[in-house]
């Protein structure tokens, strides 16, 4: 599987290599973007795009890798937001006043893997290994939203939780949102034991056996990206408005940050978006 196997386009602009896609790039006010390692100042095993501070590598070549990506795309590095990630399903609304949290300044939140808003100028910004990035758009009450889904994430369906709040907030119809699932590990790859697995097989909205099947060896695999799917279905969103990526960070792993693929030493990738005037 290599990233043109997938449902994204390949970008590059500047030597910086990105991902998009194409659902969003027709959409005049939308950017975004999904990061590669490739384009970056990092080395060695944050080689070289590393968007993830706190891992090893300086803050000074992780700033440097932001704001090349961000030039490569046409985001405002000052525009930045991050999300505060623990695996869990909180989703916070965030705006112009919040622009630089985490990057310029101090995150000022703690245990957020989702952010929304529905300003312009403020990129949201999530993180991500393998971990599956969720992307949601509602054009019609001009809203959008980032959320990281790993397996706590997923089996806690922030997905879910993401079109509640984003309802809550803006009013937004589930029906109304274009959905994205971006990169991450694949089923082939995402072996777990039977105590993971069985956060799984009591979710009563997803198909166990499409979702959850054996491996060679016995052990249980699990298919995020579907499981992710067929959480946002069932929240109402509609099917033929999820893309689903294709793209696994662990077979790509010279071309993306893979914690499984590099037992852990490694840089991280961001999943980018924001509104524009």
């Amino acid at each position: 599987m290599a990233l043109t196997d997938g449902s994204m386009r390949v970008n590059r602009n500047n030597g910086v290599t990105y991902l998009t896609f194409p659902v969003y790039d027709s959409m005049k006010n939308i950017r975004h973007c999904f990061s590669t390692r490739l384009g970056g100042v990092s080395e060695g095993i944050f080689e070289s795009m590393n968007l993830s501070f706190g891992r090893g590598d300086s803050d000074e070549n992780v700033r440097e890798n932001y704001r090349r990506l961000c030039a490569a795309v046409g985001f405002d590095f000052d525009g930045i937001v991050f999300s505060a990630q623990d695996h869990n399903t909180y989703v916070r609304r965030v705006g112009r006043k919040h622009r630089g949290n985490g990057i310029a300044r101090p995150r000022d939140m703690e245990s957020v893997d989702g952010i929304m808003t529905n300003e312009s100028g403020v990129v949201l910004t999530t993180h991500f290994a393998d971990c599956i990035p969720l992307y949601f758009v509602d054009q019609k009450r001009h809203a959008i939203a980032l959320s990281h889904a790993g397996w706590r994430g997923t089996a806690g369906r922030i997905g879910r939780v993401t079109v509640e709040r984003m309802k809550e907030e803006f009013g937004t119809e589930p029906d109304d949102l274009i959905c994205a699932i971006g990169p991450g590990v694949c089923r082939s790859c995402y072996e777990v034991d039977d105590d993971c697995a069985a956060n799984f097989r009591a979710l009563g909205e997803i198909d166990h056996e499409r979702c959850i099947v054996k491996g060679q060896n016995g052990k249980p695999h699990l298919d995020l990206w579907e499981i992710n799917r067929e959480i946002l279905i069932a929240a109402g969103v509609k099917p033929e408005k999820i893309t689903v990526a294709g793209i696994c960070t662990c077979c790509n792993s010279d071309e993306l940050f893979s914690h499984r693929a590099s037992h852990g030493q490694r840089g991280g990738l961001a999943a980018m978006m924001e509104m524009i005037d």
